[in-house]
Formats: structure tokens, C-alpha cells, sequence
């Protein structure tokens, strides 16, 4: 029994070995997190910009709609009325499907970027 060496001599005479393997593991985790959260980070911007883009073209079509039905009303104010509620009622389709056009497409694209594995390695 006296030669049986118990669990604290052994991480004593192991002690260098382990505080290489913590730190390793403790840098690769902040690797993959870097990684991770900066593909998240880039897709969000991606996101965004679409978003922003979408936004200028709607406004721009809008103004292109309202004239357009100013011209065949002969009034700007029943076009420009016409493409507001046309407007209003794309707003409330997009509202009440918000979940299915936007919160789950983004909540599965996050979703991928974090489990896809290295594709380098």
C-alpha cells in the first residue's frame, strides 16, 4: 500500500502537464467563440444590409406606385391614399407572418452557423 501513489501526487508530479492542457482547452474555446460569434456578427450585417436595401427599393416603388395611380385617378391624393393602404395591408400580412418570414429563417440561419463544424479542418 505504502507504493500506491494517491490522486494528489499524482496531479503534483502531473501539475505542469495539466496547467498546459487547461490553458490549451481554455484557448481553443475562445478560438471557436471568436469564430463563431463573427460569423453570427457577419451574418447579422448581411441582415441587415438586405434589410436596408429592401427598404429603398419599397420606398422607391412606392413613390413609383403613387404616381402611377395618381395619373389614373387624376389626384394625388387618391393615389398616393391607394399605395398607403396598399402598403398598411402588406404591413399587417408581414406582421401577422413574422414568425415564418422573419424570426425562425433567422433564429435556423444562426442556428446552422453555430453547429456547422470547422470546414477548414
Amino acid at each position: 500500500m505504502e507504493n500506491t501513489p494517491d490522486i494528489w501526487q499524482f496531479l503534483e508530479s502531473n501539475k505542469r502537464a495539466l496547467q498546459e492542457y487547461v490553458e490549451l482547452k481554455i484557448e481553443i474555446f475562445n478560438l471557436k467563440f471568436i469564430r463563431k460569434s463573427s460569423t453570427i456578427g457577419g451574418v447579422l450585417i448581411w441582415i441587415l444590409i438586405l434589410v436596408f436595401l429592401g427598404l429603398l427599393i419599397l420606398f422607391f416603388a412606392g413613390m413609383t406606385l403613387s404616381f402611377w395611380l395618381s395619373s389614373v385617378f387624376n389626384s394625388n391624393i387618391a393615389g398616393f391614399g391607394a399605395t398607403s393602404v396598399i402598403l398598411l395591408l402588406i404591413t399587417i400580412i408581414f406582421i401577422l407572418a413574422r414568425k415564418q418570414l422573419f424570426i425562425n429563417p433567422i433564429i435556423r440561419i444562426i442556428i446552422r452557423e453555430q453547429t456547422r463544424e470547422n470546414e477548414e479542418e
